[in-house]
């Protein structure tokens, strides 16, 4: 996962920083906010010119997919203080959430893996944006290594992780005709989250009855067999 964070934190450093912030401003723009896709998106609307409050409503609509991911991973926390579960909701990235997921299919999801986990990434992101500030600048076209590639690399690798789940391809089938609709019509930032939300009415719909789907166990743990446990 480092192998991801790292490129990718480095080159929100190198754009931060060419966009006119300096590095103590990139590395609280990381430190506080900590969504990378978000931050990439309020960097461009600042650089055009955009109002705040139009800043502040895209980086809202493009996070909201956190609020999808708590719901999901909140089940798993029952063991968590309540000032442990608002920590644990803060560190609660992309791929904090696939890893949590997997992580509850096989067991439980202990204090030590969770927050262990988060800080190694958390710690990871904010070096790699440190040194993306301070060396960037040493490249003169970052586009010519394809750096930008890295982000839907990145979400579909976490994606994919997915896919042994019941229903996966009609659920993602559904994601991508939704956002894909959204995105040629409506535009940016709003076809991540409704995309979300598509996928997620197919997934109501498939389901008579709000029964369980096969190989999701109460509290929706599986085991690695996808068999249900608890």
């Amino acid at each position: 996962m480092l192998l991801a964070v790292f490129p990718f934190g480095m080159l929100y450093g190198a754009v931060a920083v060419e966009a006119g912030l300096t590095t103590a401003q990139a590395m609280g723009f990381s430190a506080a906010v900590y969504a990378g896709a978000s931050q990439f998106v309020a960097l461009e609307m600042m650089g055009i010119g955009s109002p705040v409050a139009v800043v502040a409503v895209s980086v809202f609509a493009l996070n909201f997919r956190h609020v999808l991911y708590s719901a999901s991973v909140g089940r798993q926390l029952g063991r968590f203080s309540p000032i442990e579960k608002a920590a644990a909701f803060f560190f609660l990235v992309d791929p904090v959430f696939g890893e949590a997921e997997a992580r509850a299919a096989q067991g439980p999801l202990t204090r030590t893996y969770y927050f262990v986990y988060c800080i190694v990434l958390y710690v990871s992101w904010l070096v790699s944006t440190f040194i993306g500030a301070v060396f960037g600048g040493l490249i003169e076209d970052p586009a010519i290594f394809g750096l930008d590639f890295i982000l839907p690399v990145y979400f579909l690798t976490l994606l994919m992780g997915f896919r042994a789940r019941a229903r996966f391809y009609p659920v993602a089938a559904a994601s991508f005709v939704t956002s894909t609709a959204l995105y040629l019509t409506v535009g940016a930032p709003w076809h991540v989250t409704f995309g979300a939300l598509g996928g997620i009415l197919y997934a109501v719909i498939a389901t008579p009855g709000g029964t369980t789907p096969a190989g999701i166990g109460k509290g929706g743990e599986a085991n690695a067999a996808g068999e249900p446990v608890g």
